[in-house]
């Protein structure tokens, strides 16, 4: 079996709306199409006894054990391919069950679509089940325990972690979108300007002079004591020297700990002479030039969370132990203790996992013991000097004890530091009793301080403490989105973001916005190329200058990705026709409306999906939407419109001329036709359609019928204003048009406006696209015939697969099915192309590119057009035979 290629999805999508994250594997079963698992012997048991917990697999029988069913009755390899991708990553700790195998329209390919929690992992999973089923049709040992432990790994590297994933998942849960900003914990909550961002478990709003206080431990500590907050007895130095002074000053028993420290990292505790003081300050030197010295306070170790200057949470914290029963050594007793199903690797679950390290053995020698003593019955063993749980610690909540004035302390300090969320060391022997009454003190005072003990503590009521961070950074009645409008179709898309932008730009807008030419902040290209994927769309809803999206979405992103948002406010299909079918497993139109369709179906309740009342395929839309509806058609007596009216909907229409809004039986005249220059004053009826849906969007949102009249009139067709898009150039003696046009549609669009062009001859430039499929191709020429007098081919830079002369030869029959005898000049080369119609023109000519590179195409006919104005370049070039 091969696998031809392993996509990861991380939004909306083809295969599934609201199940983000999945992995579409593209498998070629080669000859084992040919044998369903009911042909292999042995495999079925294999298989149940491989994977005994596959038992709960319901699949299409709908109960326990339907899959493994399935699996005797007889079923496809990439069928089991996907139960085992699912499976094994439950079994690594990341539960998810979504799946489903589809062919890819080719016999004996198909795509494996399953859910995964981390996309790395679930791309090791894809591979490892196919592995896996491999060894299981030869008969052949596996070591399955080696796959889960490196997918426990992945998944440890490239997960949030416990604090940061918690404050993620409760702003989901309030519908909060975020975006991670890098591969460690820096993530955006929010949207362009309304966005706040957090880095574990701090947030843009923490004071950068809080979060340096609460790392360096003098300045923190001094702070406290000038406040009367009762802290160690300490002194900060450098050199032994100022060891040995320290030790006189404190006195034993000391804490060493360095000054710019956290997570328990270099800290020593319960020092008792000047060795062990010494080798302590070593360690604390490795971590921070300065070190502390602190009198060693006895008790219990506590942490107070204090998010927006409130106690939210209190834990009290165990560093990692073993409790002996006369019988067993310290390494048996800490494998025992692995044993709790509560602990695991990392922080998959509660607790972690006991490791016996250097600090253990360390621990364990200033006792007189090793791991192979056998501890008395009931003898409490420590095994580190942290109560960190990342260490094996545990915690107790003990929120609901905590001493009135020890809630006022931990308040006034958060207030003292100057931080929002931070996380308070105390230590004592009672929490529920004031400090000062128990000898107790106040350890430290941490920035970002972990959220794992109060969310899921060993023992006690787990603290949803992650609330408390988001109820700060969005008050009530706070934006956290900004409006995203998302336009896709087939034709049309990329003028009517651009109008759409250009409208809202117009009355004060900071639009962000993405097009197939390039990705633009308020009119600024930051990215060039074609930007219609879901990383483009990122990239303006990372912005924070932005106040509003308007994304174009074009099928390749959401086949590749999905989209990079998980709702819109208003989602726009121009239109569904024939382009790139045959490729990713979209074979028909309805498949590819189906990818169309994703964008109106993420449109969010309160928000309107617009949609082609003249196109069946997007008409048909509406019944997957979970939105209001609102039409645009070309013709005011569309039976659809007419309906859509009757019940009060809201539309756009052409109708006398005029660009019309709609709303049940009341109509709103917005613009002449012919007095918006986008139209061609009215022959281009493919651009009057590309702006109905552009005012339906424009009075969705509130815009005013004159600030929408001024718009619709100072959006120019030209290259800076729509590159590519219907620019026309008059030159002295003939006029020049470059459009984007390049599929069957697109040129059938464009074709109704060249027909109402008077011209001597009508040239035109056309190339086949690599990537479409050969009657595609072939209908290109046929139109192209109709449109133009000569027919000069060229060739896109990427032939994507083809050769030239296979293309050529494409272009060249549907020509002559049109017109045998239709002049046709081939040059392959799109500047020479250029030059040479522009070159050759005759007076009054009409010279119509369909370009592939746009900008370049664009630079090089302003070029002529300047040396035209200097008279730089002369008529003549070489003689270049008809083909």
């Amino acid at each position: 079996m091969e696998i031809r290629e392993i996509r990861a999805m991380r939004g909306p999508n083809y295969w599934s709306i609201r199940r983000h994250k999945l992995i579409v594997m593209l498998l070629d079963l080669q000859e084992m199409e040919q044998y369903p698992s009911n042909k292999i012997d042995g495999f079925y048991e294999r298989l149940k006894a491989m994977f005994p917990s596959m038992y709960s697999h319901r699949c299409s029988v709908g109960e326990p054990g339907g899959f493994f069913q399935r699996v005797e009755e007889g079923t496809w390899m990439g069928h089991i391919i996907e139960h085992i991708a699912l499976e094994i990553q439950t079994l690594a700790g990341m539960d998810t069950g979504f799946g489903r195998t589809r062919g890819a329209g080719e016999e004996g390919v198909y795509h494996v679509v399953f859910s995964y929690i981390e996309a790395k992992v679930g791309r090791y999973a894809a591979k490892a089940a196919v592995r896996i089923c491999e060894a299981l049709i030869k008969g052949e040992d596996y070591d399955l325990e080696d796959d889960i432990q490196r997918m426990r790994e992945i998944r440890e590297d490239e997960r949030l972690g416990p604090s940061t994933g918690s404050i993620v998942k409760e702003a989901l849960s309030r519908g909060i979108p975020y975006i991670r900003l890098n591969k460690y914990s820096l993530c955006q909550l929010g949207y362009g300007a309304n966005q706040k961002r957090i880095q574990a478990t701090v947030t843009s709003e923490t004071s950068s002079i809080g979060v340096e206080l609460a790392c360096d431990k003098e300045d923190s500590k001094y702070l406290l004591q000038e406040a009367e907050v009762p802290v160690p007895k300490g002194e900060v130095f450098r050199t032994e020297r100022g060891l040995r002074d320290a030790i006189r000053y404190v006195g034993f028993p000391l804490v060493i700990k360095p000054v710019g420290g956290n997570h328990g990292r270099g800290i020593t505790t319960n020092i008792n002479s000047e060795e062990e003081a010494l080798e302590a300050f070593h360690k604390a030197k490795e971590v921070s030039r300065s070190v502390i010295a602190e009198r060693y306070i006895t008790g219990d170790d506590y942490r107070l969370l204090v998010i927006d200057y409130k106690l939210v949470a209190a834990a009290k914290r165990t560093p990692a132990h073993v409790v002996g029963d006369g019988k067993s050594t310290i390494q048996e007793l800490v494998d025992e203790v692995n044993k709790d199903p509560r602990r695991g690797y990392g922080h998959e679950k509660v607790l972690t996992m006991i490791k016996i390290n250097e600090m253990t053995e360390e621990i364990l020698k200033q006792m007189g013991y090793s791991t192979e003593t056998v501890p008395a019955k009931d003898e409490v063993v420590y095994l580190k000097d942290t109560a960190n749980l990342s260490t094996g610690g545990t915690a107790t909540d003990v929120f609901d004890i905590v001493h009135p004035k020890n809630v006022f302390m931990a308040e006034r300090i958060a207030r003292v530091i100057g931080l929002d969320i931070c996380g308070i060391d105390v230590m004592t022997h009672d929490i529920s009793k004031p400090i000062e009454d128990t000898g107790g003190a106040v350890l430290e005072v941490n920035a970002g301080p972990g959220f794992r003990m109060h969310l899921a503590p060993t023992d006690g009521l787990a603290r949803n403490v992650a609330s408390h961070v988001i109820d700060m950074l969005f008050p009530p009645g706070t934006d956290f989105r900004i409006p995203i409008i998302a336009v896709t179709g087939t034709n049309g898309k990329t003028t009517t973001t651009r109008l759409i932008a250009h409208i809202f730009k117009m009355i004060g807008k900071k639009v962000g916005y993405t097009t197939s030419d390039g990705v633009y902040i308020q009119n600024h290209l930051l990215m060039q190329g074609d930007c219609t994927g879901p990383t483009s769309a990122e990239f303006v809803l990372r912005d924070p200058t932005v106040n509003m999206a308007v994304l174009e979405c074009a099928r390749g992103g959401l086949l590749r990705a999905g989209l990079g948002f998980s709702n819109c406010d208003i989602g726009i299909v121009t239109n569904v026709a024939a382009d790139h079918l045959g490729l990713k497993g979209i074979h028909t139109l309805e498949q590819l409306a189906r990818v169309k369709g994703v964008i109106p179906e993420t449109v969010l309740p309160d928000g309107t999906a617009i949609l082609n009342a003249d196109d069946d395929l997007v008409f048909e839309m509406r019944k997957n939407v979970d939105c209001n509806v609102a039409l645009f058609s070309m013709d005011e007596d569309n039976p659809r419109i007419k309906r859509h009216m009757e019940r009060g909907g809201l539309s756009a229409i052409y109708e006398n001329g005029y660009v019309t809004i709609c709303r049940g039986p009341w109509k709103v005249r917005v613009e002449k036709a012919v007095n918006i220059p986008l139209t061609f004053g009215g022959k281009a009826t493919f651009m009057i359609q590309n702006v109905l849906p552009a005012i339906l969007t424009a009075h969705i949102r509130g815009v005013k019928l004159e600030d929408l009249k001024t718009a619709l009139q100072t959006f120019i067709p030209s290259p800076g204003q729509t590159p590519g898009r219907m620019n026309m150039f008059n030159f002295k003696n003939f006029d020049v048009l470059v459009d984007y046009a390049h599929n069957p549609a697109g040129l059938r669009a464009l074709q109704k406006f060249v027909d109402n062009v008077d011209a001597s001859v009508k040239v035109g430039i056309i190339a086949g696209v690599g990537d479409r499929r050969d009657q595609d191709t072939v209908e290109v020429g046929t139109i192209a015939a109709e449109m133009f007098d000569e027919i000069i081919i060229r060739q896109d830079k990427n032939l994507r697969g083809r050769t030239e002369d296979e293309l050529i030869a494409l272009m060249q029959e549907g020509i002559k099915q049109t017109d045998p005898n239709k002049k046709v000049t081939v040059i392959p080369n799109e500047e020479a192309a250029i030059s040479h119609a522009i070159k050759n023109a005759q007076d009054g000519a009409l010279i119509v590119m369909s370009s592939d590179v746009v900008p370049d195409a664009l630079d090089l006919v302003m070029k002529f057009k300047e040396e035209e104005a200097n008279n730089l370049y002369s008529f003549s070039t070489e003689d270049i035979p008809n083909k």
